[in-house]
């Protein structure tokens, strides 16, 4: 139950820092390179301190694992953590949020949708995982959704709300800050 207390979290912290992102981008002020950027230099000084008491408050992780760790595993954490989820996922949806029709509300969950379909189908297949009648339907519903988000045409005026007010309105609370 802790393991999924964790993915909640871990999910609401991605929903609500990813609108901020977006209100960033939306200003024009920052692209995504510089989005990245930030979000890089931001998490490494948290990430230090984490580490650090992991080691020596709660011991979670072992000392000295960076030495023993050897090279296959250096490389699957720097190609798989560093640069695959760490560079070129986050740079990839960064663009996508930059990008012409690029609305948090699609891209988002395509990009979050895709990831755990991904995970499903490459743990049965490369990890030897079990794949159950329930994970194979709940990757097929996913990758359904992902088709229906993608196909979505936007249409102003049907269910969504205009982006700049009528003269004399008030700016919506959640219009962009700046």
């Amino acid at each position: 139950m802790l393991a999924i207390l964790f993915a909640v979290l871990a999910g609401l912290c991605w929903g609500v820092g990813e609108i901020f992102t977006k209100w960033a981008l939306n200003t024009g002020k920052v692209g995504p390179l510089s989005v990245l950027l930030v979000r890089v230099l931001v998490t490494l000084p948290p990430t230090l301190i984490a580490y650090w008491v992991s080691m020596h408050i709660w011991k979670w992780e072992r000392p000295g694992w960076v030495g023993d760790a050897g090279l296959r595993v250096w490389l699957m954490l720097i190609l798989g953590s560093g640069l695959l989820a760490g560079f070129a996922g986050v740079f990839f949806f960064y663009m996508g949020l930059a990008a012409p029709g690029g609305d948090i509300s699609k891209i988002r969950p395509i990009a979050f949708a895709l990831s755990p379909a991904t995970a499903v189908l490459l743990g049965w297949l490369v990890l030897g995982e079990a794949m159950t009648v329930r994970k194979a339907v709940s990757v097929s519903l996913i990758v359904v959704g992902i088709i229906m988000l993608a196909g979505e045409k936007h249409t102003p005026g049907r269910l969504t709300a205009s982006k700049t007010p009528a003269a004399g309105e008030a700016a919506s609370p959640r219009a962009a800050p700046g």
